[in-house]
């Protein structure tokens, strides 16, 4: 890839250019790429968006300009077309009331998404399941609404709800959360050395064998590294890890090891990098921070601009040097982005959805090519997908 240069010059020189494109220009045979209606004219997905169900109400929901990173008008400016809104559940206990008040609350969720989609906005966005579905969505001009599950703690013992899950628009799932379960464990255990399967339980399997039925892509963004390992083992379809990025460029047990990304790779599956300040650069993301809170303790009117100028925070370039290493380490067709905005993501230049045109602008600088880019901005999802619907297909003839 080509070296990366500063936002800021790129911004002007291509400010320049649409400057000298208002006067008569030269006839030439090769018209240079204008980013903004590449940007405009590709499909963008991000893989995984948080959402709070007090959002989605009659008088308050994504119809509005809201104070959070996700909402229509903002993926409007933007040009984010695909939205993967998560059914999160934090871990609770494995009881029976845990698993209740678990399922109550992705059951809820469902809901909010169905209200959005079918009631508050049915004109401007839609659900899809399959990418079918999502092209025909963004033909007719609107945006595309997809659902992922956090934490399959929500199904209980109860492995209907696999069923009901994909009945309802789920279409991955990550066996845990922060937190082991009765199926995985997770990666808090590669923190603190206590887990309670060492890998997957039984009835993990289970799910495991479930998912690969009905086409629902395994999640492996907070699975412990041997829950990773024995479901990939396990899975007859290819996986995905929808927020994760590289262990090598920023040590955290969220971000996958080098091992880890071979194995998705040879696996046939995807590894969606996430744009979250700390798995990023966590050194970089606490200098800033600790500068920042010094510097406001004294004064607090202190310009937050002319903070980051001396403690520069993390960056759209930062981040795409781990799109760059997993590149590098996969290949162009295992690759692909997320934000988990609403869920702590955003960095410098991706501070919201409104700013998605900045990635597809640091990946043109960085000389990646439109087809490139088009496979990193969801067509490996999509890819990914589409296998894992077609073995589900498989089995289900069987």
């Amino acid at each position: 890839m080509l070296s990366k240069f500063k936002f800021s010059i790129f911004r002007w020189i291509f400010g320049l250019t649409l400057f000298l494109g208002c006067q008569e220009p030269p006839q030439q045979e090769d018209q240079s790429l204008d980013p903004m209606e590449f940007h405009q004219a590709i499909t963008t997905i991000d893989s995984h968006i948080d959402f709070n169900v007090d959002y989605f109400t009659d008088t308050l929901n994504y119809t509005h300009e809201l104070d959070i990173k996700v909402d229509l008008p903002k993926m409007e400016r933007g040009g984010l077309d695909v939205a993967w809104l998560v059914v999160y559940t934090a871990q609770g206990d494995l009881t029976d009331e845990g698993y209740a008040a678990a399922l109550e609350n992705a059951n809820a969720k469902f809901d909010a998404i169905d209200r959005l989609v079918n009631q508050y906005a049915s004109d401007r966005i839609a659900l899809a399941t399959n990418s079918r579905e999502m092209d025909s969505i963004i033909q007719i001009g609107k945006k595309v609404a997809m659902i992922g599950v956090e934490n399959a703690y929500s199904i209980g013992l109860d492995t209907s709800n696999i069923r009901k899950f994909h009945e309802r628009g789920a279409r991955y799932l990550s066996l845990s959360h922060n937190g082991h379960n009765q199926l995985s464990d997770s990666q808090t255990g590669d923190q603190d050395g206590i887990y309670l399967h060492n890998g997957i339980s039984d009835l993990g399997r289970q799910v495991i064998e479930l998912c690969n039925y009905y086409g629902i892509m395994l999640d492996l963004s907070h699975p412990s590294e041997e829950s990773i390992r024995q479901t990939i083992k396990h899975s007859k379809a290819p996986v995905i890890a929808s927020h994760s990025s590289a262990r090598a460029l920023s040590p955290n047990s969220r971000n996958l090891p080098d091992e880890l990304l071979e194995l998705i790779k040879d696996n046939g599956g995807v590894v969606q990098a996430v744009a979250l300040h700390y798995f990023v650069d966590k050194e970089k993301r606490e200098r800033f921070t600790s500068a920042r809170d010094s510097i406001l303790a004294i004064d607090p009117n202190t310009d937050i601009e002319s903070i980051k100028v001396q403690f520069p925070p993390v960056d759209v370039a930062d981040y795409i040097d781990h799109i760059d290493y997993l590149v590098e380490k996969m290949g162009i067709d295992h690759v692909g982005i997320s934000s988990d905005f609403d869920g702590g993501g955003e960095i410098e230049g991706w501070n919201d959805a409104s700013e998605t045109h900045n990635i597809t602008i640091e990946l043109l600088e960085r000389g990646y090519s439109e087809e490139e880019i088009k496979k990193i901005w969801g067509g490996n999802l999509m890819r990914v997908l589409d296998e894992v619907q077609e073995i589900s297909r498989s089995l289900q003839s069987l």
